[in-house]
């Protein structure tokens, strides 16, 4: 196309135009006028994304393979063959290990909070129909799996459905600028609200402005009406700094989120909620604080005009004019004075 006035007219019309369904869609909620046209968009390209993904899943081809090749009769002893190698090459494969303890990890974490999930794969990043921090799924509405529902993973909270198609679904991500979740402040119940900020700390805000909070807390999820869209009890992070309150209303801290977002891969949809509210039960065990180490008491003794060692509760423990000990003693040149000395160097 000729760079000319009216190409550059088209161009800004088009960007006017962008931004202001994305405006029109933030603003409208789940009521969004757009909210059709971008399921049908991942009606659309749903599929897509699930069959590139699949494409470039080795555990996917491998088993693909298996499956088409099994109808060839004539080549059964080769297929065992490939099937034993087939085996061995994904037990020792790390990519597929860590996947699997991925998975194991977060079947952990829904049991210790009675979470009813849906594991699911993450197969893109970002959606096509908008700019905010996503990613795409491979399960969607024949799954069970419905919007404004938790998603989480082995290790906390990863974010909410915001769009469902027939066979996967967006995640809003809890980094997003746009995605905000009640919190309450582990033991003590401090309330508050975590705002994502990319790949910044998550901002919270807490109801009570002389909240006691230290670097170090953790936070779970306090749970929306009708556990829609977050469950009770999923752990969000940690606090990293806290600012002054400054006599305030509320009071800002910053956490880091217990979820790695840039390398998210087997994550679960929370499709039942837990009947009671975990509380804390969830959260990784706190390591344990170390000890304090112990001071090393000490006695202090004077020397009497005639010799005597004499402690602080007057008790006389030696003379300076007896034989020195043969492992280490008072001086028995030493002058009247002060001394000061452990009590293993006393014994």
């Amino acid at each position: 196309m000729r760079d000319t006035r009216e190409s550059r007219l088209l161009l800004v019309l088009l960007i006017v135009i962008a931004f202001a369904l994305i405006t029109v869609d933030i603003r409208g909620g789940e009521g969004s006028p757009v909210d059709g046209a971008r399921r049908a968009a991942a009606a659309v390209f749903g599929p897509v994304e699930n069959g590139v993904a699949a494409a470039v899943d080795p555990v996917g081809n491998a088993i693909g393979a298996v499956r088409d090749s099994g109808t060839r009769h004539n080549r059964i002893a080769e297929l065992e063959r490939q099937n034993a190698a087939l085996k061995t090459a994904l037990g020792s494969d790390d990519s597929n290990r860590n996947r699997v303890r991925e998975l194991d990890k977060m079947l952990k974490k829904s049991a210790a909070g009675q979470y009813g999930i849906k594991a699911a794969e993450v197969i893109a990043i970002g959606a096509a129909q908008g700019f905010s921090w996503t990613v795409t799924i491979d399960a969607g509405s024949r799954d069970g799996i419905r919007r404004d529902m938790t998603v989480i993973n082995g290790d906390g909270l990863v974010g909410r459905v915001t769009t469902v198609g027939p066979q996967t679904a967006t995640v809003l991500l809890a980094t997003d600028p746009d995605f905000t979740v009640g919190t309450r402040l582990e033991k003590t119940d401090e309330l508050g609200f975590a705002t994502g900020q990319g790949s910044r700390p998550l901002s919270v805000q807490f109801l009570n402005g002389k909240a006691k909070v230290k670097k170090g807390d953790r936070l779970v999820t306090f749970g929306s009406s009708k556990d829609k869209p977050f469950v009770p009890g999923v752990p969000v992070g940690e606090v990293v700094r806290v600012d002054p309150s400054g006599g305030g209303l509320t009071r800002t801290v910053y956490v880091r989120p217990y979820v790695g977002f840039t390398k998210l891969d087997i994550v679960g949809v929370v499709v039942q909620a837990p009947r009671h509210d975990p509380r804390d039960t969830v959260l990784p065990k706190a390591p344990p604080k170390p000890a304090e180490p112990k001071p090393t008491p000490t006695v202090t003794v004077t020397i009497s005009p005639n010799g005597d060692i004499v402690d602080t509760e007057g008790n006389v423990v030696g003379n300076i004019h007896e034989s020195p000990d043969p492992s280490g003693g008072p001086d028995p040149s030493g002058s009247p004075g002060a001394l000061t000395a452990t009590d293993d160097e006393q014994r």
